[in-house]
């Protein structure tokens, strides 16, 4: 921020206050700040798509290419039975995003307010997802799958939050095995444990919470933050730093956040080898030394994240991860 602008910005005018009090959602709304927040408990979760469920395609962050071809990933849902939509408005573009934030906010709205639609595949990431969430888009009391990662792990945190189940953290392109653990999720089928490398022992379960680290810390102190007790928390993130991760894992730390959480999961990390110098901490030797004192159980490497492969796992769904033989498996 420039220093001539600061003392202007620091003070919410009354216009800017009611404007920021509307974007909160409804169960916040009307609270004290200094009292408890209790969000709504979970809801069941959706339906198992099924042949002829309806689909909308959303791109609720960065642009994409006016000519991008969506049609592998139609045929992809074709071939489950499944009817995937491509509304105009993922080919908008307002500055860097797929349309202001309004439009997508309404966009969102109205997949979300559509009975006859089954789940959402959100197709773009980038950045822009926190916006909507601040434009005022509220999550009807149901569920809804919606599948997405990276900046879309904001709308997934807050969707839980609000007590909705359906979020899934994962992909729509990548390989074709990659497509059917996300296939089976959506179907209600059972879906193989993943495996990474064991760190730290012992045997826990609780809900499931995935999330791009930059995106997540960005929301720790806002109404769309769910809560972490009990959880299993399973962390990614791409072009940061090991510096800039330790930055982030010790605001989490000092924040409190972790406070409660059952055990920890990373997936995958990469960034610019040229970003670290002689005698700098290692991305793994970071995580560890962060994640590794709490007490709880820490399987890092899980094929979770940015690249090959990126595995799908749903928010809120209830997981058993071992500390000792390095799994994480869907109960």
């Amino acid at each position: 921020m420039r220093r001539r602008t600061f003392l202007s910005n620091t003070v919410l005018s009354s216009s800017a206050l009611a404007l920021l009090a509307s974007a909160l959602p409804a169960w916040v709304r009307g609270r004290s700040l200094s009292s408890p927040l209790q969000p709504p408990s979970p809801l069941p979760p959706p339906s198992p798509l099924r042949s002829g469920s309806r689909l909308r395609a959303l791109n609720l962050g960065t642009w994409i290419a006016p000519d991008t071809d969506f049609t592998p990933l139609q045929n992809r849902c074709a071939a489950q039975g499944w009817h995937l939509e491509i509304p105009i408005s993922v080919r908008r573009q307002w500055q860097w995003f797929a349309g202001t934030d309004a439009q997508r906010c309404a966009a969102l709205e109205e997949a979300w307010r559509d009975p006859s639609l089954d789940g959402l595949i959100v197709v773009g990431a980038g950045w822009g997802g926190a916006r909507v969430l601040e434009a005022g888009f509220q999550f009807p009391r149901r569920s809804l799958w919606t599948l997405g990662f990276s900046d879309t792990s904001s709308l997934l945190l807050a969707q839980w939050a609000a007590g909705s189940r359906g979020a899934i953290h994962g992909s729509s392109g990548g390989s074709e095995a990659q497509w059917q653990r996300t296939v089976e999720l959506l179907s209600g089928r059972a879906a193989a444990p993943l495996t990474g490398r064991a760190v730290r022992p012992g045997r826990v379960t609780g809900p499931l919470v995935v999330t791009n680290l930059t995106v997540a810390t960005h929301l720790i102190g806002t109404p769309w933050w769910p809560s972490l007790e009990g959880a299993i928390l399973v962390l990614e993130d791409v072009g940061e730093a090991p510096y800039r991760v330790d930055r982030m894992l010790t605001h989490w730390r000092t924040a409190g956040v972790l406070r409660g959480v059952a055990g920890i999961g990373t997936g995958r990390f990469s960034w610019a080898e040229d970003d670290i110098l002689p005698g700098d901490f290692s991305m793994a030797a970071i995580l560890e030394e962060r994640l590794g004192d709490l007490g709880v159980p820490l399987v890092m490497d899980l094929p979770v994240g940015h690249g090959q492969p990126n595995l799908a796992l749903p928010l809120g769904q209830m997981a058993l991860l071992d500390g000792r033989s390095g799994s994480l498996s869907l109960r």
